[in-house]
């Protein structure tokens, strides 16, 4: 008589539950890493007489114990407060009494320090995509440049914060890095609205293929609007990116795309700025809160490198030249164009 046998359903189950059935063994996998804490720094309360407008800058040490790569950042300015800009820098010295400084200057100067972030928003967060991030190193320094204005009859105090998120290291694939793009030839008639382009920018080489994914519109008081298209080239309208509804000049959004997007090689940005100038005289491109500006920032991965970019027919070049820094031999000039004449 044969034995009455096990349904095989339930052998198989049985088998699957004992290591030894099989001769393997299973090894979970190792936990992943917990991020880093966040850290934050903060520009000091600063007291800032009526009608005082001024560029100052701090350079502070993160007090991150290890190195660390960055998924989020978060800002937030005080009253008077025009913009901010964080940098990572490679200073070994803290300079924390604020001290006179050129509004993006540093920007064409990779010595100088890499941007991290421009914050015009009294709140302002920049989260990158799942595994982007920036790094920085243990003790990372940084150098906040405040850029403020106290139009009122009263003195104001400003002041500035900028926290760092890390994310796993564990999560980290690519490096962040930072676009910026403009046109400085603004010329605005006096109790007039005027338009700027639009204007196309081919973006250098070596950004072919890179991933967009987010860009704030940058203008001052008398900015109306700030638009742009990304354009497979010089012939192509494009296609819209950056149209915020509402768009305001001292509120400026950060539009992170959800599904970044790339350009060819060959390709570029269309962008266009409007103003509506209610003063009685002509404004033109300059750094200070009552002069103008026409650019854009576009945060992109894999980083190869920060740039700063324009394109203007100041050149003696009626069809316009390009040019960025830094590496080109007319950074000198993108560097005096908002002193003063």
């Amino acid at each position: 008589m044969v034995p009455h046998s096990r349904p095989l359903t339930a052998i198989l189950t049985a088998c699957a539950s004992v290591v030894a059935c099989s001769g393997a063994t299973t090894t979970p996998p190792p936990p992943k890493k917990a991020p880093a804490p966040e850290a934050s720094v903060v520009f000091p309360e600063t007291a800032v007489p009526a009608g005082r407008e001024s560029t100052q800058c701090v350079v502070l040490r993160l007090g991150n114990e290890k190195p660390a790569h960055i998924g989020s950042i978060r800002n937030a300015l005080g009253d008077g407060s025009h913009h901010l800009i964080v940098y990572r820098v490679a200073d070994t010295v803290e300079q924390r009494t604020p001290f006179s400084c050129k509004p993006f200057a540093d920007t064409l100067d990779p010595e100088r320090g890499s941007p991290l972030m421009i914050t015009q928003k009294k709140e302002d967060t920049l989260t990158l995509p799942p595994g982007v991030a920036f790094s920085i190193d243990a003790n990372q320094m940084l150098r906040l440049e405040m850029h403020y204005i106290n139009a009122s009859p009263v003195p104001r105090i400003v002041t500035a914060k900028s926290t760092l998120v890390p994310i796993s290291d564990d999560d980290f694939k690519d490096e962040a890095s930072f676009l910026f793009i403009g046109n400085p030839d603004i010329n605005i008639p006096p109790k007039s609205q005027a338009k700027l382009g639009p204007t196309f920018f081919v973006v250098p080489e070596e950004l072919a293929g890179v991933k967009y994914f987010a860009m704030t519109g940058h203008e001052h008081e008398l900015g109306t609007n700030v638009q742009v298209a990304a354009a497979t080239s010089a012939n192509d309208p494009g296609r819209m990116v950056y149209d915020v509804p509402n768009w305001s000049w001292s509120e400026p959004k950060t539009e992170v795309f959800s599904e970044p997007f790339t350009l060819p090689n060959g390709g570029g940005f269309r962008f266009t700025c409007t103003w509506n100038n209610t003063t009685d005289h002509t404004v033109r491109f300059g750094e200070s809160a009552n002069a103008e500006m026409c650019f854009f920032w576009a945060y992109y991965y894999p980083s190869q490198g920060a740039r700063v970019c324009m394109h203007t027919a100041r050149l003696n070049a009626p069809a316009g030249k390009d040019m960025c820094c830094p590496g080109d031999a007319l950074c000198g000039f993108a560097k005096s164009l908002g002193s003063p004449k």
